[in-house]
């Protein structure tokens, strides 16, 4: 079994949002709440889940655009725990942002911005700068004539082309991308995927793709990991989480997916109730309990484990624990 690319090992982050006597903080957003993710050389990790559960903070601790308040990131099986050791390694970590314009700097040339990171890292000379980021704009679809634009110049497809470009400079081991799709048109959204695959096949990048809806994944993914609330419900290989979800979440998720095939879409919906609860203040015991058609009442009381349910598949439902008495 090869080493992990990246590892979360119990990661957690919290947001203070309230003082207490003398200041001190004593009310907390968990954004992310203990979670473990291993992705792997050339490996695309799908995460997704509703507003709020903490994939994009995952992916901005992982590039270290955020501290964890807990836990461990590890790299290549190097702990990211120091600022020198976080800048040395940080090159093989980028992230493409879900809003290209607001990503780029529109005072830049297009050229600037993606000579940016070489400058940085002081890699190569101008010169050589400059030919890289003719090779960059090549290899995202545009041409070197591009690189003397500004960013108001392209349109929302391009300006995600450039973001793509600029990620790619320093040549990364893993890229998070933070819903890079989810702001363009359905046909230049599979553009953008067929370009993020065909790089991946050439160059042997790691993905984190992060998406708001579950089918958005299905096309450049090899696992999924579903979130809920901060924690990771469950991770499988995409086939079989597609055709055999096992946790109630999930099977929630897929159910809302629009079919196009008349014959399956007369398929049940699972329509949750209530509200997502606030993560300033989560459910005790299973998070999903409160919207959950399967909840028992054990669920209330004991948070479920991530366990194996199979070879490919991890499930955090008590459901699934052998020692928790089926009732309720």
């Amino acid at each position: 079994m090869p080493q992990p690319l990246v590892s979360l090992k119990g990661v957690k982050k919290y947001f203070p949002i309230g003082s207490g006597l003398f200041g001190k903080k004593d009310q907390f957003v968990k954004a992310v709440d203990g979670i473990n993710l291993d992705i792997y050389p050339g490996q695309t990790i799908g995460l997704v889940g509703e507003s709020g559960c903490g994939k994009s903070t995952t992916g901005r601790m992982i590039v270290g655009l955020s501290d964890p308040t807990e836990g461990d990131i590890y790299f290549e099986g190097k702990k990211l725990n120091k600022n020198k050791q976080k800048k040395a390694l940080g090159k093989n970590l980028q992230m493409i942002f879900q809003d290209p314009y607001s990503s780029l700097n529109p005072r830049m040339t297009v050229a600037d911005i993606i000579a940016e990171p070489l400058v940085l890292h002081k890699v190569g000379t101008k010169k050589e700068r400059r030919k890289r980021v003719d090779e960059l704009l090549e290899r995202v679809g545009l041409t070197s004539y591009h690189g003397t634009r500004y960013p108001s110049e392209f349109s929302g497809g391009q300006r995600q082309r450039l973001g793509i470009a600029r990620a790619l400079a320093l040549q990364p081991k893993l890229i998070v991308c933070d819903e890079p799709v989810s702001a363009l048109d359905v046909s230049i959204q599979a553009q953008i995927l067929n370009l993020l695959k065909e790089i991946q096949a050439d160059m042997g990048l790691a993905y984190l793709f992060i998406a708001h809806g579950i089918q958005a994944v299905k096309p450049i993914s090899d696992k999924v990991a579903v979130m809920y609330l901060g924690q990771i419900m469950e991770i499988a290989d995409k086939d079989e989480l597609f055709t055999n979800p096992r946790h109630p979440y999930t099977q929630a998720l897929l159910s809302a997916v629009p079919q196009p095939d008349p014959k399956q879409r007369d398929r049940e919906r699972i329509l949750l109730q209530g509200d997502l609860p606030s993560p300033a203040n989560p459910p005790k015991g299973c998070r999903f309990h409160t919207r959950c058609p399967m909840a028992m009442e054990q669920c209330k009381q004991t948070e479920p484990n991530l366990v194996q349910t199979s070879p490919e598949s991890y499930t955090a439902c008590l459901l699934y624990e052998e020692n928790v008495v089926k009732s309720g």
